[in-house]
């Protein structure tokens, strides 16, 4: 994947105003000669970002495999997917700390060694106890990859070409987990699920070796300070809300009530949002909430968080009701998902230049439409629906995330001053890791209770499997009305550097 970059050097920041934190994104080291050097890095990240980011959906068609071999539930399995989420939403608001105190190289190193160990710990793992573990310490590694990446854009794409490589990003974001099931239901045709793992290993190994080898530094290292209490909250916050919501589906199952870990959850969220208020005065915050002061970055947050819960909730879903109720095997599951996995490819490069020449609306409003049409028709489905019809609402609602995705990253990020650009880029992350293991949760938990309700009427076990997976949708399409509301308020930031938080004017 060799990007086609307009890079050049990175200008100097502008002249902090008060109320600058003074933790701003790591200055470009001078240079003589920028924009070879840029290009490799950023080349670099976006392969490496691609095979790391590519394990977050890689268990979604594996699903059904692994409740059989490991005698686990739906709900137990799909943490799998949702636990390596739900890390990364915890990790990567450190990696503003990573950021700012290490160079480019050794964060890029303390990644890949991470996700390669946690693969490893995945291809031997003896049980599911073991291999959620690994799934763990995997997304540690993909956690750092993503605000490094798009840290490292900001920093050294000038704003009037950021249309193009945000492009690149998102094919990175979007179409890696999007490719995930078909490359699983490839492997799962013919071998075990842990070659999953065992095939991935290499590449991972791969990357690691060749960013040691040719990855430069592009950043200087500076001092910030790590709050632990906020790591702490931010972790029970997080991952209260994602376990209450996954817990719902249990019923009497569950350890403890729903509730308990959902308002738990709530209560450190806002204990966090409290703390980090008050951190953020001396520049002391894990997370700069003064990022949502631009109108522009909140709308662009928001409607990045429903499109991926729309995401993340139908690859988990959709593979389910494939299998369960059409009978496919995961080979013929991840085939049928891949053209959609190839539209956001194709389209992302073209979406990037439209957006560098239109802005975001001429693309947001029709995007966010075909993402509601999608999720609407697939909430009328049922177990006569032909599956090419499935084929189609698949591909529908990829080229919506495509139309979407670009615009959002380029617009939101872009409206923050240069010494937000790590905080906007951590946060971004964060909430785009909980949006999707929320959108999971949340699937899933509809899908098992709408199930266990039809079969509690007397419908059949396909039957009853459909019903579920209708009501998961139905929720997908209520809310993606919010995207479509939205994207009519998302506009082309200025060129120029956004007023910081704070500042006179």
């Amino acid at each position: 994947m060799t990007p086609d970059l307009p890079v050049s050097e990175a200008a100097p920041a502008p002249a902090p105003s008060a109320g600058v934190p003074h933790t701003a994104p790591p200055a470009a080291v001078p240079d003589t000669d920028h924009s070879a050097r840029n290009r490799l890095v950023i080349g670099l990240l976006l392969v490496s970002t691609f095979v790391v980011i590519l394990n977050e959906t890689i268990m979604g068609v594996a699903l059904p495999r692994l409740m059989d071999d490991l005698s686990v539930t739906a709900v137990a399995g799909q943490w799998l997917t949702t636990a390596y989420m739900l890390t990364m939403a915890v990790v990567i608001p450190v990696t503003g700390f990573l950021l700012q105190r290490l160079h480019t190289r050794p964060v890029f190193l303390i990644a890949m060694t991470l996700f390669s160990l946690g693969t490893l710990i995945c291809a031997a793992a003896p049980g599911f106890g073991t291999l959620l573990a690994g799934r763990v310490v995997q997304a540690c590694g993909t956690a750092v990859m993503m605000p490094l990446l798009m840290t490292t854009v900001l920093t050294l794409v000038p704003p009037a070409g950021r249309g193009r490589v945000m492009g690149n990003i998102s094919i990175v974001i979007s179409v890696a987990p999007a490719i995930g099931p078909t490359i699983s239901g490839v492997i799962l045709s013919v071998l075990e699920w842990r070659w999953m793992f065992i095939l991935v290993l290499p590449i991972a190994v791969g990357s690691l070796l060749l960013g040691a080898w040719r990855m430069q530094n592009v950043t200087e290292p500076r001092p910030a300070p790590l709050d632990v209490v906020s790591v702490v909250l931010s972790a029970l916050g997080f991952g209260g809300l994602v376990y209450g919501l996954s817990t719902l589906g249990e019923g009497g199952e569950a350890a403890v009530p729903a509730w308990v870990p959902l308002v738990l959850g709530a209560v450190a969220l806002a204990v966090f949002v409290r703390r980090q208020t008050r951190l953020q005065r001396s520049d002391r915050a894990l997370l700069d909430l003064r990022t949502f002061r631009s109108r522009l970055f909140t709308m662009s947050t928001v409607v990045l968080a429903v499109s991926m819960m729309a995401l993340f909730g139908t690859l988990i879903v959709l593979p389910i009701y494939l299998q369960t109720v059409h009978g496919l095997d995961p080979l013929g599951t991840g085939l049928l998902l891949l053209p959609g996995g190839l539209v956001m490819g194709l389209l992302a490069p073209v979406v990037g230049r439209i957006y560098d020449r239109s802005g975001p609306t001429v693309l947001l409003v029709p995007g966010s439409v075909l993402l509601s049409a999608s999720l609407w028709y697939l909430a009328s489905t049922s177990a006569d629906t032909p599956v090419p019809m499935v084929l189609l609402a698949h591909v529908v609602l990829s080229t919506g995330l495509a139309l979407m995705f670009t615009p959002l990253f380029t617009a939101g990020l872009g409206s923050l001053p240069s010494s937000l650009y790590s905080h906007g880029s951590a946060m971004v992350g964060t909430l785009q890791q909980v949006a999707g293991a929320a959108g999971t949760a949340l699937f899933v938990t509809v899908m098992t209770l709408g199930a266990a309700g039809a079969a509690a009427s007397g419908a059949g076990g396909l039957e009853a499997t459909a019903a579920g997976v209708r009501g998961a949708f139905v929720c997908g399409g209520i809310v993606s009305l919010l995207a479509v509301a939205g994207s009519f308020f998302v506009r082309r930031p200025a060129l120029s550097p956004a007023p910081a938080p704070g500042s006179a004017g």
